[in-house]
């Protein structure tokens, strides 16, 4: 899969053997200009659909998955591949300084109306509920995030690029 960006935390060494990687697979899943999202209250943001592949899941495997959980879509077909975000961030937990993320992005169609989703504790508790968004709008939306809100999140600056890189595909 191509290398879309590798974005290195500034308070961070990429090169700090106290890292792990976190593998995720991310869906594009777009109906003209709009594109299905996740709304987070808690920040305030747009991001993709999608999280952390389990142990002995393909990132295929894994992307539905988390696609079906997030937003409760229904036939589920990967497409094919957008591109790899990586990252490198700190961490504070279990003895690491500092988690790789690799997101691995997929095109994917899917029906129109979603079915429950089934979020996770600490989804529910930020906030997060899927949308069908104007692909542009999201961008709007997450740049003054980014300008005006103290709440942002250190995924939105990932989103946003990866809604500009899908949005340049648009055109």
């Amino acid at each position: 899969m191509r290398l879309l960006k590798t974005a290195i935390h500034p308070s961070v060494n990429a090169n700090d053997p106290r890292q792990f990687t976190r593998l995720t697979g991310r869906a594009i899943a777009l109906n003209g200009t709009d594109i299905l999202l996740m709304y987070t209250a808690r920040y305030e943001d747009y991001s993709l659909p999608g999280g952390g592949i389990d142990e002995g899941e393909s990132i295929e495997q894994g992307l539905i998955r988390e696609l079906q959980e997030e937003t409760g879509a229904q036939n589920i077909k990967i497409l094919n591949e957008f591109g790899l975000y990586e990252e490198y961030r700190p961490w504070y937990k279990d003895d690491f300084a500092v988690i790789h993320i690799k997101s691995y992005c997929y095109y994917c169609s899917i029906d129109e109306k979603l079915g429950q989703a089934q979020l996770e504790h600490y989804e529910q508790q930020n906030g997060m509920t899927a949308k069908w968004v104007n692909i542009y709008d999201a961008i709007a939306h997450n740049e003054r995030t980014l300008a005006n809100s103290d709440k942002q999140g250190l995924s939105i600056i990932r989103e946003t690029y990866l809604l500009k890189q899908i949005a340049e595909q648009l055109k």
